[in-house]
């Protein structure tokens, strides 16, 4: 049965059973409140496509319910990279661009930028991954225990007799003063390491960023950082509050087929084999060896850690992989500036979901929808496009819907390696990813709080629905490293992320958490994520004309926006458009 958890489903509907807030200004184009959620009469199954219809030059609430339905409809198949499903997802983001009036932005005169994939699928029936303690196999179970795959190109990898290191984080990071490999040779061996970073693990503000995970902290990093100190595989431990998501979400993101780009040979290293490990399959390892887990991650996150031997512990590992070479899609879109064309405002959002998986259970719901997780994103700036190509501002706006995020942020990677408008031209940049309904909001938050000076112009425009800023409730999480903006920031583009507020009007701060709690435990990355009538679609609308007065703002002004003085980015923007 497709249904929403029981808890997630109550939570969602406090909120939509909330007072709407009092607000100015709610709609982009005129001061109406948004619409209301759709009208009951017409209400088909949640996760059937609802048939097509006219939308509104306003950004409103009704617009965005029927976008977001048709995004998370089943048959769009969950929306993965060049399956059918997700091909006919990105044509209709395309046919939704041009009804609304927006130029075509990509390549060649469509809407369309190509992103060249690789597709690997592993065959689990003919691969295997264990770990032996003086001989004896632990008998680690494929998604239970353990979930691995390899991104080499090779059909076959083999991994034999592979000792195994604890490296604490797994982190070289010169500008904290840290080396977890300082002094090892891990060539050939299997390397064991905690996710996040020292900084979340210590609680002491000054190590790292605090409680705020780094880049350091990301399995990406991890990943490939052991590739270029020559290990064969890496093994990433599972703690839930450090990875801020369950085992439930390792096991069904990293299994099925997963995607990368298409990379010159030799450009990239990869280790043999990237793992992930539950914590108490961990446990039960190091305590076989002599070794105190609890004791070990304690000393990891202490200045002057050294890596630890696991004795007698050994990776075996045989890994059989089919590849196919696809093409995916990221979709773009142009509302041309009338005084200043050539300069333009960025909004992305990743349409991409994880696509199917199977099942041997009939009843099983195997359509990983993702409702919240993008298409209300994709909606929203989609909604946004549609309302300045109703009243275009003096600089122009490029919308671009971005694919394959769900496998590494590869269609926005793509994008800023070669990017469909220059970055020097590009005034900045705003990202829109797993919106949350839970109604009016008195505040706005801003993943990554603190790095631009978007945010003082988005405080400006916040202000006409008295609403201020907030920085992330949950920063441990890592999510400035987890969304489409991070690829252009990493170039130098100013970019701001912001998401649903964390105070609700109506019900407080806890209500929020209790939403966005239940949707991590419960949907985020499961099928699960679905769309629901009961959903809040004014508030979504109401976050949506927030963000698209902040680029109306910044399209109507000769400013351009850096990033603060002091942030990692900043001396990148500086060469990007160096002072006149």
């Amino acid at each position: 049965m497709r249904l929403t958890s029981i808890l997630l489903t109550s939570a969602l509907a406090l909120a939509a059973c909330a007072e709407p807030a009092a607000d100015v200004n709610t709609d982009a184009a005129n001061d109406d409140d948004a619409s209301a959620s759709a009208d009951t009469a017409d209400r088909i199954d949640p996760n059937a496509r609802p048939a097509d219809r006219e939308t509104s030059q306003e950004i409103t609430g009704e617009d965005l319910a029927w976008r977001m339905q048709t995004l998370a409809a089943d048959e769009f198949e969950g929306r993965a990279p060049s399956t059918p499903g997700g091909i006919a997802a990105s044509q209709w983001i395309a046919d939704e661009m041009a009804d609304a009036g927006l130029e075509p932005g990509g390549e060649d005169g469509t809407y369309f930028q190509r992103v060249p994939l690789v597709e690997a699928t592993m065959n689990v029936e003919a691969s295997d991954f264990d770990i032996t303690i003086n001989g004896e196999p632990m008998g680690l179970e494929y998604l239970t225990d353990v979930v691995y795959g390899t991104r080499r190109l090779d059909e076959t990898v083999e991994i034999e007799n592979s000792d195994m290191v604890f490296v604490g984080y797994g982190i070289i990071a010169p500008e904290y003063g840290w080396n977890d490999y300082d002094g090892l040779d891990v060539e050939g061996r299997t390397v064991v390491m905690l996710i996040n970073d020292p900084g979340f693990a210590s609680g002491d503000p000054d190590l790292f960023n605090g409680n705020a995970m780094t880049y350091y902290g990301r399995w990406t990093y991890k990943y490939e950082e052991a590739a270029r100190q020559g290990a064969a595989a890496v093994i990433i431990v599972h703690e839930t509050e450090a990875a801020s998501y369950g085992w439930n979400v390792v096991s069904g993101s990293w299994s099925g087929p997963q995607f990368d780009l298409q990379r010159p040979e030799g450009s990239t290293p990869f280790v043999g084999a990237e793992s992930w490990i539950t914590n108490d399959r961990a446990r039960e390892l190091f305590s076989a060896t002599g070794l105190d887990f609890d004791a070990l991650v304690e000393a990891a996150h202490q200045p002057g850690f050294e890596p630890v031997e696991i004795p007698g512990a050994e990776v075996n590992a045989t890994l059989v992989t089919s590849h196919e070479f696809l093409d995916s899609r990221n979709v773009a879109g142009i509302v041309r500036g009338t005084e200043r064309p050539d300069e333009y405002v960025l909004y992305m959002a990743h349409w991409d979901h994880i696509g199917m998986r199977e099942s041997d259970d009939p009843d099983a719901d195997v359509i990983y929808n993702g409702a919240i997780d993008n298409a209300t994103g994709t909606s929203s700036i989609l909604e946004i496009g549609e309302a300045f190509a109703a009243n275009p501002p003096e600089r122009s706006v490029i919308i671009v819907a971005v694919t394959a995020e769900e496998s590494g942020l590869l269609g926005s990677e793509f994008y800023a390696t070669d990017p469909l408008v220059p970055f020097s031209q590009t005034v900045g940049g705003l990202n829109m990813d797993g919106m949350l309904p839970t109604g009016p909001t008195s505040d706005i938050v801003v993943i990554g709080y603190g790095a631009s000076e978007l945010e003082d112009h988005l405080a400006v425009v916040a202000e006409t629905q008295n609403r201020t800023l907030s920085p992330d409730p949950n920063p441990e999480a890592g999510y400035f490293y987890r969304s489409d903006h991070i690829s252009l920031a990493k170039r130098g583009v100013p970019m701001i992320y912001a998401d649903t507020g964390s105070v609700s009007i109506e019900l407080g701060a806890g209500h929020v958490e209790e939403i966005a709690a239940a949707y991590r435990a419960q949907a985020y990355h499961g099928p699960e994520d679905e769309f629901s009538y009961d959903w809040d679609f004014d508030g979504l609308a109401r976050d949506a004309t927030l963000l698209y007065r902040l680029g109306e703002r910044l399209a109507n002004t000769d400013e351009w926006p850096n990033w603060y003085e002091g942030n990692e980015f900043r001396a990148l923007r500086d060469a990007q458009r160096p002072a006149e």
